[in-house]
């Protein structure tokens, strides 16, 4: 369910047969053929309407007699699609689980300058593997808006110690049994809070940094946890960063310079997904992170000025919509 196509395709080069379901309205146009390609079929629903999503549910595992389901997002069609798929026997994880994640929601409760660490585990069989923790970057005061992540977070022994524990903590005690988890956990000077928890991997390219960090990659481990494997994670040897493109709200009239980002020897992938007359949604609408850039380099320092420079190499001409 919501799956990205990176994903899939990495399922059906492990001979797994996958059927991908997503909400029409939030497909975007340039992923579906790469969802088809790699699906044995690409069904799309309209998530909103409960009755009709837990009724795809239902026809595709019994159609096709599917082993496991895997709600691969994080909005409020997760429980929906959770509760059908355990009641048809084919979800590791029960609702209550899921649930539980969700109450350790604290994000309201947690002051905006407060560094946030991403956690990435992987749960087989009831046993946590933390695969890396990764660090926003903000545009720091007054707002702490995220304009990018960097793997790995740039942390001592011991505060990684500090939120691996807590992150442990509480998928066992909401007992968690198979899977991803993507835990967002705040520094506070009392120690690591817990800010966020789903049940998916890291969203924004988080996967392809640890990848290119490590040499693992969480996407493929997803496959091998299904099939009872525990991952073994190298340590990191390099750092990545993805870096959103900042642009002012309004509406494209040219751009230039995504051919030369692209060739870019450090550059490990890159995304421009809006064309001529395109609207811009406004800076800290999430919507803006559909458009960045991702780098390799020995220091965090090194991959900032690399982000830095391919938001310069990007030149756009967006012009203001009167409201």
């Amino acid at each position: 369910m919501m799956p990205g196509h990176q994903l899939v395709r990495k399922g059906a080069e492990r001979g797994f047969q996958i059927w991908s379901v997503w909400d029409r309205a939030r497909l975007e146009a340039d992923f579906a053929p790469r969802l088809a390609e790699f699906s044995e079929e690409l069904v799309l629903t309209d998530c909103t309407d409960e009755a009709a999503l837990r009724e795809v549910v239902l026809d595709v595992v019994r159609v096709h007699d599917i082993d496991v389901v895997l709600h691969c997002g994080h909005d409020a069609s997760v429980l929906q699609v959770v509760r059908e798929a355990w009641r048809l026997g084919v979800s590791a994880n029960p609702p209550e689980v899921l649930e539980r994640l969700r109450a350790a929601d604290a994000g309201d409760r947690i002051p905006a300058q407060a560094p946030r660490v991403g956690v990435e585990t992987m749960t087989v069989n009831g046993i946590h593997h933390v695969v890396g923790m990764t660090a926003q970057r903000t545009t720091g005061p007054p707002h702490f808006v995220v304009t990018g992540y960097l793997h790995p977070a740039p942390l001592t022994e011991n505060e990684q110690k500090e939120i691996a524990a807590v992150v442990e903590d509480l998928l066992t005690a909401s007992r968690y049994r198979s899977g991803p988890a993507h835990t967002q956990v705040a520094l506070l000077p009392e120690g690591p809070r817990v800010e966020s928890c789903g049940a998916h991997l890291g969203p924004n390219r988080i996967p392809l940094l640890i990848e290119i960090s490590r040499g693992f990659d969480p996407e493929a481990a997803v496959f091998a946890g299904l099939l009872g494997q525990h991952p073994v994670v190298p340590d990191a040897y390099r750092y990545a960063e993805i870096g959103f493109f900042l642009l002012p709200e309004g509406r494209l009239e040219t751009f230039t310079g995504t051919e030369d980002i692209a060739v870019t020897p450090w550059v490990r992938g890159a995304r421009f997904p809006y064309a001529i007359g395109d609207p811009i949604p406004p800076p800290g609408d999430p919507r803006v992170r559909r458009a960045y850039v991702v780098v390799e380099g020995e220091t965090p320092e090194i991959t900032r000025e690399r982000v830095a420079k391919a938001r310069q190499d990007l030149v756009v001409d967006i012009r203001a919509i009167m409201k």
